[in-house]
């Protein structure tokens, strides 16, 4: 199905890059591809009973799509106010709405909620902002253990690298996604990491 019959289906709009209020630190908007989350949807590691972190979430399709596809609770994070705005928009008219929430703020500045034990990342922001918000994630860990999974959709050499030396972390499997797209790019997968 294409972007744009699955943003019909789900009542949203999210299609289109916006790279407007990007800089070193924030990188541009992208959705990521409904095939992708269609495959993560099918894995069996979101289900019904978790709560999805979704850092850098534009204009929120994760949040509804997973929401509407594993019955999960979703949590987007924006900072980009007019972003921001438009996943509120997006949040008036979603079929999953209910089970989604967005906040409006800096993703290191974020304070974990304990019952958030799904956490989805595509390269939304520099390693910098990636290690406070690893930082946080740490905390809220320690201060609610619980089972936590950090899925890293077309992650950067710098975004393993800086994940392998977190002590607390452990790889635990690989999503291949290099079949939905054409090159057979190496980094068209999502790796997963356990707390």
């Amino acid at each position: 199905m294409s972007e744009e019959k699955w943003d019909r289906l789900l009542h949203i709009r999210t299609t289109g890059r916006d790279d407007s209020h990007a800089d070193q630190y924030r990188y541009p908007y992208e959705p990521t591809p409904y095939s992708v989350l269609e495959r993560l949807g099918n894995s069996g590691y979101i289900r019904k009973g978790n709560t999805l972190l979704d850092y850098g979430c534009g204009k929120g399709r994760v949040e509804f799509f997973l929401s509407w596809q594993t019955r999960c609770r979703s949590i987007g994070i924006e900072y980009d106010e007019r972003i921001y705005g438009k996943a509120v928009e997006n949040q008036k008219t979603a079929v999953s709405a209910g089970r989604v929430t967005f906040c409006g703020e800096d993703a290191s500045q974020f304070e974990v909620p304990d019952g958030a034990d799904r956490i989805y990342f595509f390269n939304p922001f520099s390693v910098e902002i990636l290690q406070k918000v690893i930082h946080r994630v740490l905390e809220s860990y320690y201060a609610a253990p619980r089972e936590i999974l950090l899925f890293f959709y077309y992650p950067s050499d710098e975004y393993i690298s800086y994940l392998m030396t977190v002590d607390e972390l452990t790889f635990s499997d690989e999503i291949d996604c290099r079949d939905l797209f054409e090159g057979s790019d190496a980094r068209e997968r999502i790796v997963i990491f356990e707390i």
